[in-house]
C-alpha cells in the first residue's frame, strides 16, 4: 500500500490539504495516511501525531521565544515521518516549519518524494530561497500563475493549480435564514486563524463595533472563526456584552453569511480572495509588534500587504496597517465606503478583473491531487 504523510503548520493549511486528499481518496482509496494536521484532516479519518495548535506561532519574536519548543516539534516530526516511511511527504504552506522538516527528511531519505503546496512568497522576500528549495523539493504546487517564473528559472518542477478560495463554491444548499438578522445589514469580520493574530485584532474589532453601535443601529456583525479559534473568540465576544455580534465557524454557514454581507473587514491574508470572490467590498487590517514590524520592513520587497494590491501594484483594497490599525480608522474607512457606492463599485470591478487573471479553469484540488497521484505511480 502506498503511503502519504501530510504536513501542515496552521488551520488554513489543514483545510487546504483536506480538499486535495478528499479528491485523492476518490481516485485511489488504497493509500495510507498520517499527518501533522487539524480538524479538517481528522474529519477524513487521518490521524495526527500531535495537535496543530502546538506549532502555530506567528511573528519573529514569538518564534524566537518558542524556539526550543519548535525545534523539539521539528525533531519529533522528522522522526515520525522517517518511521512512517511514506512514498510522498505532502507539505502545505507554513514554510518556516514544513520546509525545514522536509529538508531534513530528504537529507536522510532521498527516496521520499517532497511535494509542497503553496509556494513560499519568494516574490515578497528571500528570493534566494528558491535555490535552496531546489535541493530537496521534487515538485511545487502553485496558487498563482505569476509564481511560475521563479521556479521555472531554477528548473524546479511545478504546477499552477489556481487558488481554491476563488473557485465558484458559493452555491451551497445550507439554509441559514433563521439565524440571519431580519432587519439589519451584515458586516463580516475576519480576525485571523492564529491565536496570536486574534489576540491583537479582536480587541480592535470589538472597539470598532462599539463605535459603529454608537452612531449606526442597523448593522449586525459576525466574526468568522476556524474550529480551532472558535472557543477563544466566543469567550471574548461574551465578555464584550455586545448583542448584535455572533461567531460562525462552520464553513458553509460562513460562506452564506459572507454572501449576505454588505461589507467585510479582514486581516491581511488569502481570505481576502474569498471575500473578493463573493463580490463583497472590504478593507484590510493588520498589526505586528514593533520589533516584528521593523524586521518585516527590512526584509520585504513589496509595497503592499494584500495579494490583490500586490498583483495590481496599487491599493485596490485599502490597507490599515500598524498605527492605522485601530478602531477609529477602521470605523472611518468602513463608513466612507458605505456612504460612497461608486467607490464600492470600482473596488469590486477591479477585484473581479484581478481574480479572472489568477483563476484556475478547472478545480485546484483536483489538479493538486493529480500531481500526487502521478508521483505515486
Amino acid at each position: 500500500m502506498k503511503k502519504i504523510f501530510i504536513l501542515t503548520g496552521e488551520p488554513s493549511g489543514d483545510k487546504l490539504a483536506s480538499t486535495v486528499i478528499s479528491r485523492l481518496k476518490l481516485k485511489n482509496s488504497e493509500i495510507e495516511y498520517l499527518s501533522v494536521g487539524g480538524s479538517h484532516l481528522k474529519n477524513l479519518g487521518i490521524n495526527t501525531i500531535f495537535d496543530l495548535k502546538e506549532i502555530t506561532y506567528l511573528g519573529f519574536t514569538s518564534v524566537l521565544f518558542n524556539i526550543f519548543k519548535i525545534k523539539a516539534k521539528i525533531n519529533k516530526t522528522v522522526d515520525e515521518i522517517l518511521k512512517f516511511n511514506p512514498d510522498i511527504l505532502f507539505s502545505i504552506d507554513s514554510p518556516d516549519f514544513t520546509l525545514r522538516v522536509a529538508e531534513r527528511v530528504k537529507k536522510i531519505n532521498q527516496n521520499i518524494k517532497i511535494i509542497h503546496y503553496v509556494a513560499p512568497q519568494v516574490w515578497v522576500w528571500r528570493k534566494n530561497r528558491v535555490k535552496k528549495i531546489k535541493n530537496f523539493v521534487d515538485h511545487m504546487i502553485l496558487l498563482f500563475n505569476f509564481e511560475k517564473k521563479y521556479f521555472d528559472d531554477e528548473n524546479i518542477s511545478n504546477t499552477f493549480v489556481g487558488h481554491p478560495l476563488i473557485e465558484n463554491s458559493q452555491n451551497t444548499e445550507t439554509i441559514i435564514e433563521n439565524i440571519l438578522p431580519k432587519d439589519r445589514k451584515i458586516i463580516s469580520l475576519f480576525p485571523g486563524s492564529r491565536k496570536s493574530e486574534t489576540n491583537v485584532l479582536l480587541p480592535i474589532l470589538i472597539d470598532f463595533i462599539k463605535l459603529m453601535n454608537k452612531r449606526h443601529k442597523d448593522y449586525f456583525f459576525y466574526f468568522h472563526a476556524t474550529e480551532e479559534s472558535k472557543n477563544f473568540i466566543l469567550e471574548k465576544v461574551k465578555q464584550s456584552n455586545i448583542d448584535n455580534l455572533d461567531v460562525a465557524s462552520e464553513e458553509s454557514i460562513k460562506s452564506k453569511i459572507l454572501s449576505n454581507s454588505v461589507f467585510a473587514v479582514s486581516k491581511s491574508g488569502t481570505v481576502s480572495l474569498q471575500i473578493c470572490n463573493f463580490n463583497i467590498p472590504s478593507i484590510i487590517i493588520y498589526k505586528l509588534n514593533f520589533i516584528n514590524f521593523m524586521i518585516f520592513k527590512m526584509l520585504v520587497n513589496v509595497k503592499f500587504a494584500n495579494i490583490i494590491n500586490i498583483i495590481n501594484d496599487r491599493e485596490v483594497i485599502p490597507e490599515l496597517l500598524q498605527n492605522e490599525c485601530n478602531a477609529n480608522e477602521i470605523y472611518k474607512s468602513v463608513i466612507y465606503f458605505l456612504k460612497n457606492p461608486e467607490l464600492i463599485r470600482k473596488q469590486l470591478n477591479d477585484c473581479s478583473k484581478t481574480l479572472e487573471g489568477i483563476r484556475s479553469k478547472t478545480s485546484s484540488a483536483d489538479e493538486a491531487s493529480s500531481v500526487l497521484l502521478k508521483y505515486l505511480s
